[in-house]
């Protein structure tokens, strides 16, 4: 028999349930634009369904660059041949640390000038302008996957803005709303916009190499005893960090007035901008009370969701394994089934809907 006075697990989860029902009563009529963007939001993908199934393109799309990518690093990393050289006890030896074979050592004359040498392994590499340069070759690796995961993620911007705007401009829905407005805003973004695209994930794949970059030299100086490398690497990561937020809020804002003008990249980004600077309270407000909404829906179906798991784990404890603590199945069940695709696409039909409210 189950006794929910003493599941604390339970009464933490419905007290904060209850707060968050009690934050969105007080907030009251400050949620009434949000609360209507995203009613409209629903409506718009309960009329074109397909919406919710494009996560599936940009998944696979994203798989094939991602796998393209780890296949290109392991043969430049297996690309390189055995280096061996010379090891020996008398560093003062001619030969120390020259490269050797295995093959013809023992037939050259570096036992007889210094004894106990030995030809040891070093390092897989090579000393060819080819292995000079490997490392160069990693990082134009590295920023085409990531010119082109950023490419993904923008067409999937542009096509889902495009569908919606031509969801929100037809004057008798559903009726006059194209038919196959996804397939028809993925043509169009690809045939016509590929460039524009293409720019703005280029600016954004500059910006994150140089990140990784900076991650390495902070990775490399955290042994240092020169402080003040130190502390320019940081604050140039802090820099960068923020400059990629604010080129990729940009850029999400800049899709879409591709997607519903047509014009190119530089044009978009500076009406874009120029829209965003006109009404930024109101984008501020619109945008931080919209993530909120979507927060507390997250944390509602998961608090539901869990309450459930923690309720079937107690009812069920003697048909299952020895769980020696409850909240661990419970937390792992959560990650794997994060309150997904509806929610984490509401946002971007938000700002799509904002711009054409």
């Amino acid at each position: 028999m189950i006794c929910f006075h003493f599941c604390y697990e339970v009464t933490l989860l419905i007290m904060v349930e209850t707060t968050l029902v009690i934050l969105m009563i007080f907030l009251g009529t400050r949620l009434s634009i949000p609360v209507t963007l995203l009613k409209e939001g629903s409506r718009a993908i309960s009329h074109i369904m397909s919406t919710l199934f494009y996560p599936l393109i940009t998944f696979l799309l994203l798989a094939i660059c991602v796998s393209y990518s780890a296949v290109t690093a392991v043969f430049l990393a297996s690309s390189g041949e055995a280096v061996y050289k010379v090891t020996a006890a008398d560093h003062q030896c001619v030969y120390a640390n020259l490269t050797c074979s295995l093959l013809t050592f023992n037939q050259t004359n570096v036992t007889k000038v210094c004894p106990g040498a030995q030809c040891m392994f070093a390092f897989y590499g090579g000393e060819s302008l080819y292995h000079q340069y490997i490392l160069v070759l990693h990082l134009c690796n590295l920023f085409v996957v990531l010119w082109l995961v950023n490419f993904i993620y923008a067409l999937g911007q542009c096509t889902l803005a495009g569908a919606f705007a031509s969801y929100y401009w037809a004057p008798r829905k559903p009726k006059d709303i194209p038919p196959f407005p996804l397939y028809s805003s993925f043509s169009r973004a690809i045939r016509y916009h590929t460039g524009s695209l293409a720019f703005g994930s280029l600016i954004l794949a500059w910006v994150q190499v140089v990140r990784v970059v900076l991650m390495y030299l902070d990775h490399k100086l955290k042994g240092s005893q020169n402080c003040v490398a130190r502390f320019l690497v940081c604050c140039l990561r802090c820099c960068f960090w923020s400059l990629e937020r604010f080129i990729k809020f940009l850029n999400k804002n800049a899709y879409i007035m591709i997607a519903i003008y047509g014009k190119n990249f530089c044009t978009s980004s500076k009406d874009a901008f120029s829209l965003l600077m006109r009404n930024i309270l109101r984008v501020a407000t619109l945008d931080c009370i919209t993530w909120f909404l979507l927060f507390i829906g997250k944390l509602f179906i998961a608090g539901v969701a869990s309450i459930l798991t923690l309720v079937f784990l107690r009812l069920f404890q003697e048909f299952l394994p020895t769980v020696n603590y409850v909240l661990v199945p419970i937390v792992v069940r959560k990650l794997r089934h994060e309150p997904s695709s509806l929610l984490k696409q509401s946002r971007g039909l938000n700002s799509c809907l904002l711009f054409l409210f």
